[in-house]
């Protein structure tokens, strides 16, 4: 704000002489009036200029709220901006660990898939190898049964009191003749016989 520059000042008006007429005023009250009009011109100078200093006080306080005010909006645009980005930025991270994670638990699925394939695989192995074993061992155990069966036969018929008269008196010792005895010579073949059978077969078990 530009300061007016006055045309009168107090003094001017102090000094102010007017002339002289007749029957003019009491040039004593003229005097006086003067001198109350200078002091309040004068007061209303200062007034003025006190004014004029709280103008350029306030004019300057002005400038540094538009300054403050003008960082501020600057200092939140940029606040604004850094959050837009790290919200943006926290968005595509949590993409990407998502997308990670549903790889992840796509390979760990087919893992998972692959194994129980294995393993019904290698269940259907032991299974198969059980039944083998199961028939084998029943075999086994068959032809031991048989083997039982015949030997308590043939132990019933050498047994026999008759059948033991028959073969001694039928061929004396020293004689070309003698030789072993059927039933002998039978359970010999049967048991040799049978283990034969046996091994083969826990060959067969074992293989």
């Amino acid at each position: 704000m530009e300061e007016i520059e006055l045309k009168i000042t107090p003094l001017d008006i102090k000094k102010q002489v007017f002339k002289k007429a007749m029957r003019g005023f009491d040039p004593v009250e003229v005097e006086t009036f003067l001198e109350m009009v200078s002091e309040e011109y004068e007061s209303l100078i200062k007034d003025k200029n006190n004014l004029s200093d709280d103008v350029l006080k306030l004019k300057t306080q002005l400038q540094d709220y538009q300054e403050v005010e003008k960082t501020f909006k600057e200092s939140l645009m940029n606040a604004q901006q850094t959050m837009n980005q790290s919200r943006e930025n926290s968005k595509r991270e949590s993409t990407l660990i998502i997308k990670e994670a549903e790889v992840h638990a796509e390979k760990i699925i087919e893992n998972a898939k692959k194994q129980l394939i294995d393993m019904k695989n290698e269940l259907m192995i032991i299974k198969a190898q059980k039944d083998s074993f199961s028939k084998r061992l029943r075999h086994l155990l068959e032809s031991q049964l048989e083997l039982l069966k015949v030997l308590e036969i043939d132990d019933i018929g050498f047994d026999n009191p008759k059948y033991q008269t028959k073969v001694k008196t039928a061929v004396s010792p020293g004689s070309e003749s003698f030789r072993t005895p059927a039933v002998g010579n039978k359970n010999a073949q049967i048991q040799d016989s049978s283990s034969m059978k046996n091994l083969k077969i826990s060959d067969n078990i074992l293989m």
